[in-house]
Formats: structure tokens, C-alpha cells, sequence
């Protein structure tokens, strides 16, 4: 029989070879985490490396190259589901995911009472550009008519529905849009009037990226809440929108939302987004 001395001294054995392989495990472990961050690290280390040895070996072009890919963003297109869609909705596809952040486009819009024009900059609204860009691209505004008119409160002539067309209105004008949504953006929350004359900005249902492609023209000051993507500034054409104003409007809106149709119609025959300079 083994003593009562023995057993112990087996016992503190057997707890001090547990111990040893306890901490030989977490070693090992400790090594081989140290080896992946290394090993990222040093990945990280290559990749500067090769950015370096392109742009300072490879000529302007590279360094251009560099520095364009720097000028993207990434951009939420929010498909509408299909048992959503109305027969108002014109589906064109979605825009491309990444878009160029610099620049400045000229949305030209040609009606049947002159061209009117904007300057759009893609820095501060890129994703709602590209947008504007992609359903221009698709000739998705083009024989649409300005639907929505209002004097009072506010001064905004407001277009952009594709199913505003023909003779005539419809108790479904201005429900119409892309089979997409997106985020508003560039809203001017620190701007009093948050909305001055001659801006060009995106109408949207109220809550938050419910974004579309309807827009309003503001041909004069107006305090609307600063919830609406400005777009850009008139840069011509706003005589046009002035006259249409002076004609007045139906009153067909003025139990909702305000306003009615444009009693003198502006049909967008023709918009088009130039590709963005500088």
C-alpha cells in the first residue's frame, strides 16, 4: 500500500503537469495570434508598398489613376418590391452602386417653353446625382409634365413624375417614380431660408429615404423644413418658371398637400445630365 505522503506528492505532480500544459496551451495560443496580426500587418506593409512602388514608379498616368479611385462613394439604391410597384412606377433598373463624388454636371431640361438649366455638384450630392444621371440616361422624365404647382406658404413648381403625361390630369399624378428609393443628402439644415429662390431640390414623402425622382424648382424663398435633397441652383431658365407661377394653379392639391396644376403646362420634352468637369 502506498502511504498517505505518497499520494500526496503524486497529487501535486499530477496538478503541476496540468498547470505546465495549461500554460504551454495558452503560449501556443498567444504565438499563433501574434503570427495572424503579424501576418495582416505585414500584408498591410505590402500593399502600402506596392501603392508606392505604382505611383512613384509607374508615371502621371498611375498617380491620375491613384487618385481617382480616391473619389468614390458608395451608394444605397432601394429596390421597391415588385407587389409594391403601382403602374405609375417606371422601372429603368438601378444605378451602379459606386459613384464619383467631384465634379460638376449641367442638367439641362429642353420644354415646350424653353430650356431651363441647373448646376448640379457631385461633391455634395453624388448618390442623388447619379440618380438624376441614371434616369436621364434612360429617358425616364422625357414628354413628363410639371404636376404640382404652389403660390401660397411656399413657391415651388414640382416635376419628375414619368407617368405625368398626355392630355389632361390624373388623380395619379405625382405618385410616380423609379421602381427605387434613395437616401436624402446635402440638406440644408443650418440655411435660413432652408430653401431660397433658385434651388433645385428632391420631394419625397416625408420620411426618411423615401427619395424618388420627383423634384421641385423654387422661384422664391420658401421655409420649408430641411428634409429635401438640394440638387443644385438654377442657372437659367427660371423666367420660365416665373411666368408658369403668374399663370397660377388649379387648386386641385389645396385640400392636401397645397397647390394644384400648373394652369400654363411645362412638358419636359427632353432632360439631359452633361458629364461631370473638373
Amino acid at each position: 500500500m502506498t502511504s498517505t505522503k505518497e499520494r500526496q506528492r503524486a497529487a501535486a505532480k499530477a496538478r503541476l503537469q496540468r498547470n505546465m500544459a495549461a500554460q504551454a496551451a495558452k503560449a501556443r495560443k498567444r504565438r499563433q495570434t501574434q503570427a495572424i496580426v503579424g501576418a495582416g500587418a505585414a500584408l498591410l506593409l505590402v500593399v502600402a508598398g506596392t501603392v508606392w512602388l505604382a505611383t512613384t514608379v509607374g508615371g502621371d498616368d498611375k498617380k491620375q489613376d491613384t487618385a481617382a479611385n480616391s473619389g468614390f462613394v458608395q451608394c444605397a439604391f432601394t429596390e421597391i418590391p415588385k407587389e409594391n410597384r403601382t403602374k405609375e412606377i417606371k422601372d429603368v433598373g438601378l444605378p451602379q452602386a459606386q459613384q464619383a463624388n467631384t465634379g460638376v454636371q449641367t442638367l439641362t431640361m429642353d420644354t415646350n417653353l424653353g430650356p431651363i438649366t441647373a448646376k448640379v455638384d457631385r461633391a455634395a450630392a453624388p448618390c442623388t446625382a447619379a440618380s438624376f444621371t441614371h434616369l436621364a440616361s434612360k429617358n425616364f422624365f422625357d414628354n413628363s409634365k410639371c404636376h404640382r404647382l404652389v403660390t401660397e406658404g411656399i413657391q415651388v413648381l414640382q416635376c419628375g413624375d414619368p407617368s405625368a403625361t398626355g392630355k389632361g390630369w390624373r388623380d395619379t399624378d405625382g405618385t410616380g417614380g423609379p421602381a427605387y428609393k434613395l437616401t436624402e443628402e446635402n440638406l440644408p439644415t443650418d440655411k435660413r431660408p432652408a430653401y431660397p429662390d433658385g434651388v433645385i431640390a428632391m420631394a419625397n414623402s416625408g420620411q426618411p429615404g423615401s427619395t424618388g425622382s420627383q423634384f421641385f424648382i423654387v422661384y422664391g424663398d420658401s421655409q420649408l423644413d430641411p428634409k429635401y435633397t438640394v440638387l443644385g441652383t438654377i442657372t437659367g431658365g427660371m423666367d420660365i418658371v416665373k411666368d408658369v407661377a403668374k399663370a397660377g394653379d388649379d387648386k386641385a392639391f389645396a385640400q392636401q398637400a397645397g397647390g394644384g396644376h400648373p394652369k400654363k403646362e411645362v412638358v419636359i420634352k427632353k432632360l439631359t445630365m452633361s458629364e461631370p468637369q473638373g
